[in-house]
């Protein structure tokens, strides 16, 4: 780099307090146009504020360069934009949409040049026409590091094998987490940071076998959130770094690609929790039907995650607590049960479940009755009510089916 000829610095001097005056104006304009015109900034899953400080780090780059009396001839310091580049391309945004965005700033940076001084000097500036190719010859070797970041990321990232990500993920979920020489190389090894925030997923083959999750990787990465998977006792299996995105988000994220049962832990902080995150994930996932394509969180399914992980204690459960219903002829088994959970839905009101089930108010009545007698035990106890709710969730979480009387 070398400086403008005395004059023109000089000049960017007197100018300088004006320039800095108009920088969040400028910040305002740039992401306004850049939000509006690039989808994939849209799409990025990272706050405004994020995004926005961004932009303004970058104008400010430029003008302090400029202010401080520097012709950047493009030898300068590109380590900035080359760790954008980076990040952009970790977070799956078109390398044509980056340089874009950054063309956008070398044209924001001049047109606030060209506003300020005007103001300032009531008419057209000529020294400024030297600081024009100064200001563009900046852009361009910007744009040049940008791009080789943005292509360094993606040849990093095709070097990560499957196998190694598989050693990773293996490593994580069975508790290496807590070693700092492990986290160290897993971060570097998946430029995905471990030390923040974290969940895991397991997704459970769909009812054709296929994965119930359909590319979970790139759609998230297209959001900005990294990820590691790979697969373990037939499932898929991930840990997902949250960094600023809500756990709700990424249950949306996930959503919008599941094809069978799914299940998150709750957030973790660090790669030491990891195991105990997948643990939770897989129990919430295998609480689910085969043919639910429903993403749930453990926090959602604990009364079935409690039963699943005690088959001896629910199975006896329900036997102590339905009794003979379950050995009763398909149609009358069917017909209590339904009503047994209606009643339970309406919290103990006869008159609510007639309603959910169709039927007049001393059917359910009679059928009450009927299950008292073959249970043994009185719809009005508390503890009998408790333990039939757990009962119905520990014979396989029957969804209720209305019929009529």
């Amino acid at each position: 780099m070398q400086r403008f000829r005395p004059e023109i610095s000089a000049r960017l001097a007197e100018l300088a307090p004006l320039l800095m005056a108009e920088l969040e104006d400028m910040t305002d304009r740039m992401l306004e146009v850049l939000l509006r015109s690039e989808a994939a900034y849209r799409d990025l899953l990272v706050t405004e504020e994020e995004l926005r400080a961004s932009v303004r780090r970058g104008l400010e780059q430029g003008l302090r360069t400029l202010i401080d009396g520097w012709a950047d001839d493009g030898d300068g310091d590109r380590s900035g934009a080359r760790a954008v580049g980076r990040r952009r391309a970790a977070q799956g945004v078109p390398l044509e949409a980056v340089l874009r965005a950054y063309r956008l700033g070398g044209q924001t940076t001049w047109e606030g040049l060209l506003s300020v001084s005007q103001r300032n000097s009531q008419g057209h500036d000529v020294l400024l026409l030297e600081v024009a190719g100064s200001v563009w010859r900046t852009n361009d070797a910007d744009c040049a590091a940008v791009a080789e970041g943005y292509r360094e990321e993606q040849r990093r990232l095709a070097g990560v094998d499957e196998q190694a990500r598989q050693q990773v993920l293996d490593g994580l979920i069975d508790g290496r987490g807590s070693d700092p020489a492990f986290v160290r190389t897993a971060s570097e090894l998946l430029a995905m940071p471990l030390g923040g925030r974290l969940m895991a997923v397991v997704a459970l083959p769909g009812p054709d076998g296929a994965p119930g999750l359909d590319a979970p990787a790139e759609g998230l990465l297209k959001r900005g959130v990294r990820s590691v998977w790979g697969g373990r006792g037939g499932a898929q299996v991930g840990v997902v770094g949250l960094g600023a995105v809500r756990p709700a988000d990424l249950v949306s994220l996930l959503t919008a690609v599941a094809r069978g049962p799914v299940g998150v832990s709750d957030a973790v902080e660090g790669a030491a929790a990891a195991g105990v995150a997948y643990r939770l994930a897989e129990t919430a996932a295998r609480t689910l039907p085969a043919g639910d394509s429903r993403v749930v969180s453990i926090d959602e399914r604990l009364p079935e995650a409690l039963l699943s992980n005690s088959p001896e204690i629910s199975s006896r459960l329900v036997g102590q607590s339905l009794g003979g219903l379950l050995d009763l002829p398909d149609d009358e088994r069917g017909v209590l049960l339904d009503t047994l959970e209606a009643f339970l839905a309406a919290d103990g009101s006869p008159t609510r479940a007639a309603d959910a089930l169709y039927c007049h108010r001393n059917t359910v009545m009679h059928r009450l009755r009927r299950i008292e007698s073959v249970t043994g035990r009185k719809v009005t106890d508390p503890r009998s009510r408790l333990l039939w709710q757990l009962a119905l969730l520990g014979a396989g979480c029957r969804q209720p089916t209305t019929r009529s009387a």
